[in-house]
């Protein structure tokens, strides 16, 4: 399956695949409560339950958002950018 084909079949479904991925979270998330052992964390927050699937997930859709916007301040040109 090339990669174009991949991509169009997940947009097909992309309901399915946002509901997968916060099905994926939150196995994360339950994983981390029953799993991870917090008796040594370093600091407060890490004894929190998914602080570090919640950290993840915020720090990616902060950096997703900061990209767009650098991107729309400037270093995106049209795309007769040289034609003129």
């Amino acid at each position: 399956m090339s990669l174009v084909k991949l991509i169009e079949y997940l947009r097909n479904r992309l309901k399915t695949v946002v509901r997968l991925c916060w099905v994926a979270l939150a196995l994360l998330v339950v994983a981390d409560i029953l799993f991870v052992d917090k008796e040594h964390a370093h600091t407060a927050v890490e004894h929190w339950w998914g602080f570090w699937s919640l950290f993840g997930f915020v720090g990616c859709a902060a950096l997703i958002i900061v990209s767009k916007w650098y991107g729309h301040a400037g270093i995106m040109q049209r795309e007769d950018y040289y034609d003129e």
